[in-house]
């Protein structure tokens, strides 16, 4: 059994602040946010300014660490059309500097009887066994994201350097609350540079400025999947892109560019 369970959340409100648990802290700084958790907030503010529509493309540009200790994020409506609505959130630290901006675009829901769609290999979770996250303690030695999350890997996957699918079931974002399913869906949607990634943590570090979420079906299981490939390059920069499922099949994508840099 996973230890995700001392937390019941990754975040909590404290009067206008949103404080972060230790389930929400990041690997690298014991001071700093998982971006995963992060995103999953930001889909809440915009999900929460577009009401009539649904969200159905996220990207947060991640501008400098997120500190646990509280912050506040600020959502408004840019453009509001007929069929389609676009957002913007913006998230400070109690100096008022921005840390994460994003967008929101919110599509309407319609009901037609024969639309056809494509349908792709997906993983099954009933095949899948109970595993570890590749990462289960941090430099700082303090509780963190990564111990929060239960894994479990399909068939012939290891969790080791190179693609990957794995199945992830995250803690609800915020506390007291039950997360939207695009909300629940950020935490393993920001994970794709770990779980695709080329080199041990200890040869490489591939840090993410960014993350791209475009979902065409809402996630309707609580396990959730992602197939992911990453590609770095010599000069520094790669690209992380992830095939997100639920249990029933394909829902979305996730992508991330990635800064990436030798360890050491």
């Amino acid at each position: 059994m996973s230890p995700q369970k001392k937390d019941k959340a990754y975040f909590r409100s404290e009067g206008e602040l949103i404080v972060g648990n230790d389930a929400a802290r990041g690997p690298w700084s014991a001071e700093a946010c998982h971006g995963g958790p992060v995103t999953g907030l930001l889909a809440r503010a915009l999900e929460a300014a577009v009401t009539d529509k649904r969200l159905v493309r996220l990207t947060a540009n991640f501008l400098r660490p997120i500190p646990v200790r509280g912050f506040t994020i600020h959502a408004h409506i840019e453009r509001a059309g007929r069929a389609a609505t676009t957002a913007a959130a913006t998230l400070r630290d109690t100096d008022g500097r921005i840390c994460a901006l994003a967008t929101g675009l919110h599509l309407v829901v319609n009901s037609f009887a024969a639309i056809p769609t494509a349908s792709i290999p997906h993983p099954v979770f009933a095949d899948a066994v109970r595993g570890e996250f590749s990462l289960l303690r941090a430099p700082h030695g303090l509780p963190f994201f990564g111990n929060s999350v239960e894994i479990a890997y399909p068939p012939g996957e290891t969790g080791g350097p190179g693609p990957t699918t794995l199945w992830m079931r995250a803690l609800p974002i915020m506390q007291g609350e039950e997360p939207s399913p695009f909300q629940s869906l950020c935490p393993l949607a920001d994970c794709g540079n770990a779980i695709g990634r080329n080199a041990d943590w200890s040869e490489v570090s591939f840090v993410n400025p960014d993350l791209t979420v475009i979902v065409h079906r809402l996630p309707e299981s609580d396990w959730l999947a992602s197939q992911v490939i990453s590609f770095w390059e010599p000069s520094g920069i790669g690209m992380s892109r992830a095939t997100l499922f639920d249990t029933r099949g394909a829902i979305g994508v996730a992508q991330q560019t990635l800064i990436v840099r030798p360890a050491g």
